[in-house]
């Protein structure tokens, strides 16, 4: 497939990311990631939505690798630092799913501290459900894992219909809409940074039609057996949504009931933060991923 690669200098002088890039190579396209912290410990995995990427994580890589855990946060293919295929066609939820069962298994990580967000959570849910030997507990935070069965809000349709129609997609100015922070020039033009033009931005129009929502989506069977795993699950889970994310309203509601390893768990509601949690508060989420991890 052709791929696009964006140049290093966009990534130059990023405010609070200085951290170390590393590369892995996955079905021939360069996947970047950050790895922090100690390389013998038990690793926390962050993983980013749309239309965002490991820049989302730099408010909570610092503390939790200060803590002695070893930290990775990997650039979805099509965002960030990894490589951009040119084609909407060439991303797929199964794709997206196996390009992170190949980075798990490129760096061999076990006893896994999942957090997922957005599209994060629909691919970490199912690289749980299907790799269950590698993960130790999961945090979730303003994600789901939807079948198709269940209603889709409003919101979500009408971000659908922009990201996928609108000829220009605002990239950083998606991130201050769905944060209640008052996000800096320069941290929103760091959110714009992997997409130099319209080119690069594939993966991020293509996301929003990859979601599930009829009963007969490409990816829906699979996502329902991810499930019945998932309603067995007993090892830790943790539910950490906000309080101003319009797509994710009470979200944390069908995991606190369906999955045995979310009773009694210190579940979470992030005040004054939105969409992007990370980002309004990711100092204190850091906080409540190591009480988890503690407890």
């Amino acid at each position: 497939m052709t791929a696009l690669r964006t140049p290093e200098h966009r990534f130059e002088g990023l405010p609070g990311f200085d951290f170390a890039p590393h590369y892995v190579e996955i079905d021939g396209l360069r996947m970047h990631y950050v790895d922090e912290g100690p390389t013998d410990a038990d690793p926390i995995l962050l993983l980013h939505g749309e239309p965002s990427w490991s820049y989302l994580y730099r408010k909570m890589i610092a503390p939790l690798a200060a803590a002695g855990h070893r930290v990775i946060a990997p650039d979805l293919i099509g965002f960030g630092k990894s490589d951009k295929p040119a084609s909407i066609d060439a991303f797929s939820y199964a794709g997206h799913v196996e390009w992170m069962r190949q980075f798990l298994e490129s760096l061999d990580l076990r006893d896994i501290t999942l957090f997922g967000q957005d599209w994060g959570a629909l691919i970490g849910l199912r690289i749980a459900a299907e790799n269950e030997h590698r993960i130790a507990r999961i945090v979730i935070g303003n994600g789901a894992l939807p079948t198709g069965d269940e209603h889709t809000p409003q919101a979500f349709l009408e971000w659908r219909d922009y990201a996928t129609t609108i000829p220009k997609f605002n990239i950083g100015g998606v991130l201050q809409r769905a944060s209640v922070s008052n996000l800096s020039d320069e941290v929103v033009a760091a959110y714009d940074a992997p997409f130099p033009d319209e080119t690069y931005k594939a993966g991020a129009r293509a996301f929003p039609n990859l979601v599930p929502i009829t009963p007969d989506d490409p990816a829906s069977e699979a996502n329902r057996r991810a499930w019945a795993i998932l309603m067995n699950w007993t090892r830790p889970f943790l539910t950490t949504f906000s309080d101003k994310d319009p797509i994710f309203s009470d979200g944390e509601r069908v995991f606190k009931k369906l999955i045995p390893g979310a009773a009694g768990q210190p579940h979470v509601i992030i005040k004054d933060a939105g969409h992007f949690l990370q980002e309004d508060k990711g100092e204190e989420l850091a906080e409540v991923l190591l009480n988890f991890i503690v407890d």
